[in-house]
């Protein structure tokens, strides 16, 4: 698990664009899976969607100092996504001595998970202050949230929530109710499309995300296993994503790699992953597909749809 010793913190900026999935764990503690978490880079510009358990500790695991991540973007407020982002904002302005961290954007839904941003940058504010006080350092954490309102209607267009240079976010509800404003998020960049579902059902949704992407980052839960546990654990299945309709889903859209993350339930052995592959193969899936581990990924590079390197890390 992790990058090479020989890729850690060399970045050649035509090796197209990278994704790695920081943490595929769920709400429950489990010391071999993080929170949810999707690293994004192409050339300087380093992205990361959703803050779970131990994201900052994972980043740096996989190459990346925090302060060099430009935007993190929010898909919903359970607090699986978003516990992480305490630890990530505070190692953030610990480590910057100088004072020189450019602003980190953060970007969410409005509503609950841009009020839990805010409820996290009040909850420190002691802290940060007598650290201040200390050191003779400014106090803020240097953040803008950016919040955007999720379109009602569910067959609206995408909306774009952020930019820099060639790579572009869009942003698009996902179904994971009773969970208000839940979104999903489309990365455009030169080398290709990647998709990241956050938590949801498969639904239409998912597909406008999804249509014309090289890689698809899918929560996926194995629905019949769920159901065969104790009847108050039922309620799991009434909003994440089925193993064998992702299988159907992305073979209609002719998806090339897909990353399966969220993994419920937990798999324990090499057995139980291969199920969640098996699972999409039976829904009709012939592209690549992998039940990651934490630091698991790929690299899009060049005309992404005969350029994908794997970079299992």
């Amino acid at each position: 698990m992790g990058f090479l010793e020989a890729d850690r913190n060399v970045r050649d900026t035509d090796l197209g664009t990278e994704i790695v999935v920081t943490g595929t764990g769920v709400p429950s503690i489990d010391p071999a899976r993080a929170g949810a978490g999707v690293l994004v880079r192409h050339d300087d510009v380093v992205l990361h969607f959703d803050a779970g358990r131990a994201t900052a500790a994972r980043v740096v695991e996989a190459g990346v100092d925090v302060a060099d991540i430009d935007a993190l973007f929010i898909t919903h407020h359970h607090s699986d996504h978003v516990i992480g982002l305490h630890d990530f904002l505070i190692g953030r302005w610990v480590e910057d001595d100088l004072g020189v961290t450019p602003t980190l954007d953060i970007v969410a839904p409005n509503g609950p998970s841009t009020r839990y941003c805010r409820n996290t940058f009040a909850l420190w504010a002691d802290d940060l202050d007598v650290r201040a006080s200390h050191n003779g350092r400014s106090a803020d954490i240097n953040v803008r949230l950016m919040g955007f309102d999720v379109p009602a209607d569910p067959t609206a267009d995408l909306v774009e929530v952020w930019s820099k240079g060639q790579v572009k976010v869009l942003a698009g509800p996902v179904r994971h109710e009773p969970v208000a404003k839940a979104v999903g998020y489309r990365v455009e960049t030169p080398d290709g499309v990647i998709a990241i579902s956050g938590d949801t059902r498969v639904c239409p949704e998912v597909a406008a995300l999804a249509a014309g992407a090289d890689v698809v980052v899918y929560e996926a839960m194995r629905t019949q296993l769920i159901l065969d546990l104790a009847e108050e654990l039922h309620f799991i299945a009434d909003y994440h994503a089925d193993t064998v309709d992702i299988g159907r889903q992305m073979a209609e859209l002719e998806v090339p790699t897909l990353l399966l993350t969220h993994l419920l339930p937990t798999p324990r052995t090499p057995e139980a992953k291969q199920a969640f592959v098996d699972d999409v193969r039976s829904g009709g899936y012939g592209g690549s597909v992998t039940a990651c581990d934490d630091l698991d990924g790929v690299t899009i590079v060049g005309d992404s749809r005969s350029g994908i390197e794997r970079r299992t890390i």
